[in-house]
């Protein structure tokens, strides 16, 4: 009743928080490169990393990655590196904090970020909106002038809420921008370090991406570990160590379906669209609730509650029939979440935005 006709009878509607949907033909070129890459007679999980096929590679993945974002010849370097965002929490303080580093703190992954950089120097949370179960963005506060940097996350995964304006600093611009990079426009300029794990909106977990402007390192006097050292990164051009060669080979599948599909202006279209279909069934129906304030939704994440617990049962089968996946609220929020990350189809919003309404009618 529910399915896709752009979905197998087997494939599911995936709005998985991450690791999350892919583009059906990145998919396909990635399980053939596995198998063997480009007629090499080799597959592409057995080549050297040092080998030209996939220094290629490597290359053009960095190159998409800037050109996409709007920085290329713009003073900053593209690294592929690993240990996801999460490492990203450390090495940016490593990188940056000599004596203040101030943060905004609008969720998990900002809390998080927090409490590694404490690890290191003095750090100061400027505002929180952990007073509401981070379900708003705080948006009056002001920065210190003696900050080496400010950083913020770009979209909250967990809460479905984001920021829609870039802060005016006249310190380092730092972003977590995993669930939301290369999802709409923004001025990218304005960042010092972006940086995003791959499982997002751009490739399998395995690899992050950091996006640096090489003007804001070696200013710290402290010694960096060299697994967190973007200069020595980016000296080598992501291949310090042996980078995973299998997620930035996807990686790199995605940004250039990306590109091809017209870019950042053409995806932001289509996620408005999408995200424009899903809230308006929560605000319409009377059986859901959002979770986040209004002028701070996510396009990427939304979050929304049953307002009858009892047809808790009814509605997860239902979803089940229509082969919907994936959205199970995080435990910090309840209720439900929607990732509408850049691969997925606007039919499967329209899958689940049809359940809703069936529910409603059958209720």
């Amino acid at each position: 009743m529910f399915l896709c006709t752009e979905f197998s009878a087997m494939k599911k509607h995936n709005f998985s928080a991450g690791p999350c949907i892919l583009p059906d033909e990145v998919m396909q070129q990635a399980a053939q490169a596995v198998q063997e890459l480009d007629g090499s007679g080799l597959s592409l999980i057995e080549i050297s990393h040092r080998s030209a096929a996939f220094i290629e590679i490597m290359d053009k993945a960095c190159a998409l990655a800037l050109e996409l974002l709007g920085l290329t010849d713009k003073g900053y370097k593209a690294l592929f590196l690993q240990g996801g965002a999460s490492t990203q929490f450390l090495a940016t303080a490593y990188n940056l904090l000599e004596n203040k580093g101030v943060y905004l703190n609008t969720g998990t992954w900002s809390t998080k970020a927090i409490k590694e950089a404490k690890l290191l120097g003095e750090v100061v949370e400027v505002a929180s909106s952990a007073d509401a179960n981070f379900n708003y963005i705080p948006k009056e506060y002001s920065v210190p002038v003696d900050a080496d940097y400010l950083h913020i996350t770009t979209n909250n995964t967990i809460f479905g809420t984001q920021i829609k304006t870039l802060p005016e600093t006249d310190t380092v611009l730092v972003s977590d921008s995993s669930s939301d990079i290369f999802s709409r426009q923004l001025d990218f300029s304005k960042f010092g370090i972006l940086y995003a794990g791959a499982q997002k909106n751009m490739g399998p977990a395995g690899t992050t991406l950091v996006v640096v402007k090489e003007e804001v390192l070696g200013k710290v006097t402290h010694k960096i570990p060299s697994m967190l050292d973007y200069a020595l990164h980016g000296s080598k051009d992501s291949m310090f160590n042996t980078p995973p060669v299998f997620a930035v080979y996807t990686s790199m599948l995605t940004l250039d379906w990306l590109q091809k599909l017209g870019g950042i202006k053409a995806i932001e279209e289509k996620n408005n669209a999408k995200a424009d279909l899903m809230y308006g069934e929560i605000d319409r129906n009377p059986l859901f609730k959002g979770f986040a304030a209004v002028e701070d939704r996510s396009t990427m994440n939304a979050t929304f509650t049953l307002e009858k617990a009892e047809l808790k049962e009814r509605f997860d089968s239902m979803c089940a029939d229509a082969l919907i996946n994936g959205i199970n609220g995080h435990r910090s929020v309840g209720g439900y979440r929607a990732s509408m990350y850049n691969a997925l189809p606007l039919s499967s919003v329209q899958t689940l935005v049809d359940v809703m309404k069936e529910l409603e009618r059958t209720s």
